[in-house]
């Protein structure tokens, strides 16, 4: 038994001794392995670890196939690594867990690739990375018990593609290391498998009762198989034997519901046989889950990456993994019109379309996804059966166009609105999120045919999806598209369509189109299509129009435009026109309007009148024009001036002004206060911003000779350090 071991721990030492040197010469990293071989970094570090347990038959392969190394050898070598340790399993239904590959034993196919190119072998796909849960802990201990020689039985409840058989997976792979056989009953039915050689299995044996109810749900055989599992966990013969199952939510509630007085009692035995030992597995992942999920994620797991970009907000991670291959397979098989259907819904989500989609727009949209050999084919009722075919759940509760609807908001009663439109009838459709992100990056380059606008204009009223899909129109020069859809989107109240249609309006010099569009988008709020109009007109030479133009902006309270007609004013000495714009800027407290026109102020002269607007500005937490100004009276050789804005600066929490202090401070000679201010901006942590100037430079040399670590912590020796 000692030379068995030391053979063991030779033949796994010489299998990682090998991909090591592999990966060396691969000049990879084991991140980059991980993702080329689609593994988990977790997993790639320890299949590596002479800490850890022998890699899975998988991960060998995989990293094998990336790193060019000889497969058969290296499994070869695996193989001898864990030769069973003790008894050897008893002959008996089932082959060793190692010679199983999961997917066989219906383990969902999780991505939406085909096989992971050449890691497991002809046919096979990788599997992501597994995220340890609740439900995992207790799945290990009787795991624990099986290997120390106690019968256990444990059935796994819950939804569809909640990860149960995955969990029991992953649960055996310590009884694999101890040579189990793993026996999955289904030929020629499940239930007839299990019962006849259910009185065949040896110990060590791992019973894998997939989807429990072909077994104990047979209306014939059912309840004989229950009493023969039971009578097997209580053999002494058989011991110790692992009985995993799985089943939904639905068949483990009608198995547990006791029958009405007089009633047949079709379940007792699968009721007996299940009493406390089952185990509840949630439908979603927990913000621990989330968090190793986005562990592996970032260590490389591309599949687990992809899932948690559609289903981390509801946390049904396992379920995306679990359906994405269904769904692609569903859409890419579907017959012509639900394909159409689905492809109509893709391009509306990818242009801009909301999340519900009417379907009196999906069915008119559609038509012209059609060949005219489809479309010559059409019945009369082709979208019912359309639609029917593509709202049918894959894995995971997932479809590929499902019916949904909006959720009612609730808010307070408002006042009732004699022109709000009715509340419509149509049906709405939701497309499954994994399809979505596919015709993202499938589609891209496509451009919809003439039925998806035509329906999108005839049928769509939300005003910003109108104008997102004239945009889109537009960008793929379906020009006529997109003028009848900014102007359907303006009727119903785009401000973004007005804006755009005053713009095409003053490209083609229409400047009575241009202003009634601008206008209007300024009626609603938007006053700088009137100002950008205004800008347009002067560009042209049209001094006058833009004046007015300019007015018209301003009236509406347009900061820039108010700046424009106080330089206007100013310009031509108009003191009387000036004051007002002035007053209606510094009225409206707009931070960004103040600061311009501080700065504009202390450019014309008025320096009372902008460190009034400078005072304001930063009063609204922007400090920039006091210390703009400081450094413009600074310039004019008026350090005095400067000085008490800068002070004022550094009352409102500016660290530039501080430094700007000590430097000014430091080049008069007052050390006292210079000192201050440059302690004040090491206390405020801008000890690299002081170094940046000479006298900072001095200031903390004097200051502390024997420097400051960037935290602010004194650092023997002091050295100078270079300007940032």
């Amino acid at each position: 038994m000692h030379d068995d071991r030391d053979d063991r721990a030779e033949a796994l030492t010489e299998l990682r001794r090998r991909m090591a040197d592999g990966l060396a010469r691969a000049g990879l990293d084991q991140t980059r392995l991980a993702t080329r071989a689609g593994l988990g970094r977790t997993t790639v570090s320890g299949a590596l670890s002479p800490r850890k347990p022998a890699p899975s038959a998988q991960t060998v392969a995989a990293i094998a196939e990336v790193l060019r190394l000889p497969v058969q050898e290296l499994l070869d070598l695996r193989q001898a690594a864990i030769e069973k340790v003790g008894p050897a399993a008893a002959a008996g239904p089932g082959r060793p867990i190692d010679a199983w590959e999961p997917h066989d034993l219906e383990v969902h196919p999780a991505g939406p690739g085909g096989p992971a190119s050449g890691a497991q072998g002809p046919g096979r796909r990788a599997l992501p990375g597994y995220v340890v849960r609740e439900h995992d802990q207790v799945l290990a201990e009787a795991v624990r018990d099986a290997a120390a020689g106690r019968s256990r039985i444990v059935v796994l409840v819950g939804g569809s593609s909640t990860g149960k058989t995955r969990a029991c997976w992953e649960a055996v792979q310590p009884l694999a290391e101890q040579g189990w056989l793993l026996w999955h009953p289904f030929d020629p039915t499940r239930a007839h498998a299990a019962l006849e050689d259910l009185r065949r299995v040896g110990p060590r044996t791992v019973v894998w009762l997939n989807e429990a109810q072909h077994y104990l749900g047979d209306p014939v055989l059912g309840e004989r198989i229950a009493a023969a599992v039971h009578q097997l966990l209580l053999s002494p013969e058989s011991r110790p034997v692992l009985v995993l199952g799985t089943l939904w939510p639905p068949y483990a509630q009608q198995y547990a519901l006791l029958p009405g007085s007089g009633e047949p009692d079709p379940h007792s035995r699968v009721r007996e046989l299940l009493s406390g030992r089952t185990l509840g597995v949630s439908d979603t992942f927990d913000a621990r889950a989330l968090a190793q999920a986005t562990v592996l994620a970032d260590e490389g797991d591309r599949l687990l990456g992809d899932a948690l970009t559609r289903a981390r907000a509801d946390g049904r991670v396992t379920q995306d993994l679990a359906g994405a291959p269904e769904l692609l397979n569903r859409y890419q098989h579907a017959g012509p019109p639900a394909k159409a259907l689905l492809e109509a819904a893709m391009d509306a989500r990818r242009l801009g379309v909301g999340l519900h989609l009417p379907r009196a727009f999906l069915t008119d949209a559609a038509r012209d996804y059609l060949t005219d050999t489809d479309y010559d084919r059409l019945t009369d009722d082709w979208s019912e059966q359309a639609y029917a075919e593509i709202a049918r759940d894959v894995h995971g509760r997932h479809a590929p166009l499902r019916r949904t609807a909006h959720r009612p908001s609730r808010r307070p009663p408002a006042p009732a609105v004699d022109s709000a439109a009715p509340p419509t009838t149509d049906p709405l459709y939701q497309l499954a999120d994994y399809l979505e992100q596919h015709g993202r990056q499938t589609r891209g380059d496509l451009c919809p045919p003439a039925s998806f606008w035509h329906s999108a204009h005839v049928h769509l009223t939300d005003a910003g999806t109108l104008h997102r899909l004239a945009r889109a129109a537009q960008a793929r020069h379906r020009l006529q598209w997109a003028h009848h859809l900014h102007h359907r989107a303006a009727r119903h109240g785009s401000i973004d369509a007005l804006r755009e249609l005053a713009r095409m309006q003053s490209v083609v010099e229409d400047w009575q189109g241009a202003e009634h569009y601008a206008r209007r988008a300024a009626e609603q709020g938007e006053t700088g299509t009137l100002y950008q109009l205004a800008e347009l007109r002067k560009r042209y030479g049209d001094e006058q129009e833009a004046l007015i133009l300019l007015r018209q902006a301003a009236d509406h309270g347009h900061p820039a435009a108010l700046l424009d007609l106080t330089a206007s004013h100013q310009n031509t000495e108009d003191s009387k026109g000036t004051q007002a714009p002035v007053q209606q800027i510094a009225d409206q407290d707009d931070t960004a309007a103040l600061f311009d026109l501080a700065l504009s102020q202390e450019a014309l002269g008025h320096g009372e009148d902008a460190e009034d607007l400078a005072q304001r500005a930063a009063e609204h937490g922007d400090t920039r024009a006091l210390f703009d100004l400081a450094r413009m009276r600074e310039k004019a050789g008026n350090n005095e001036s400067a000085e008490a804005l800068l002070r004022k600066a550094a009352d409102h929490g500016s660290p530039r002004a501080l430094i700007d202090l000590a430097r000014m401070r430091e080049m008069a000679g007052d050390k006292e206060d210079a000192e201050i201010h440059a302690r004040r901006a090491i206390d405020r942590g801008h000890f690299e911003d002081l170094l940046n100037h000479a006298e900072g430079r001095i200031l903390v040399d004097r200051l502390w000779p024997n420097g400051l670590d960037p935290d602010g912590t004194p650092t023997p020796p002091w050295r100078p350090l270079p300007a940032w």
